[in-house]
C-alpha cells in the first residue's frame, strides 16, 4: 500500500516538490557556510520524494549539539523554514478539501512539521 500511495504522490507533484529541494539544496551547498542548510534541504528532499512509510524522529545524539541545532534551526526558520512551511500548509489545506486526497494532505501536514525545525532530526522508514 506504501508503495502504491509513494507512485501516486510523485505523479500528484511529489517529484516538483523534490526537485525544489534538491536545487535549493545545491544552491546552499555552493556557499562554505550553506553546508548544513544544503544537507537539510536534501533530508527533506528524500521525505518529500517518499512520504508515505517515513516518519522524522529526534536524533540520539542530539542533546549533545541541542545548542548548535537551536541555533541553526532559527536561521533556518528565518530564511526558509517559514516560506517552506506556508507552502506546505497551504497545498495540504487544499488536498484535505477532498476525502480522496485527504492522505496526501497529511503528508504534507508531516513536511510541514520538519520544514520548521530539521536540525536534530533524522527520519526513518518503516
Amino acid at each position: 500500500m506504501q508503495l502504491l500511495l509513494n507512485v501516486l504522490w510523485m505523479a500528484l507533484g511529489g517529484i516538483a516538490i523534490f526537485l525544489i529541494y534538491m536545487v535549493v539544496g545545491l544552491v546552499l551547498c555552493l556557499t562554505v557556510i550553506g553546508i548544513p542548510w544544503g544537507i537539510q534541504c536534501f533530508k527533506l528532499a528524500v521525505l518529500a520524494l517518499f512520504p508515505f512509510g517515513s516518519e522524522s524522529v529526534p536524533q540520539q545524539d542530539a542533546s549533545d549539539n541541542a545548542a548548535m541545532h537551536f541555533l541553526a534551526n532559527i536561521i533556518w526558520l528565518i530564511f526558509l523554514g517559514l516560506p517552506l512551511a506556508l507552502a506546505h500548509l497551504t497545498i495540504g489545506l487544499l488536498l484535505c478539501l477532498s476525502i480522496i486526497f485527504l492522505p496526501f494532505g497529511l503528508q504534507h501536514f508531516k513536511m510541514m512539521r520538519l520544514s520548521f525545525t530539521p536540525f536534530g532530526r533524522t527520519i526513518y522508514d518503516f
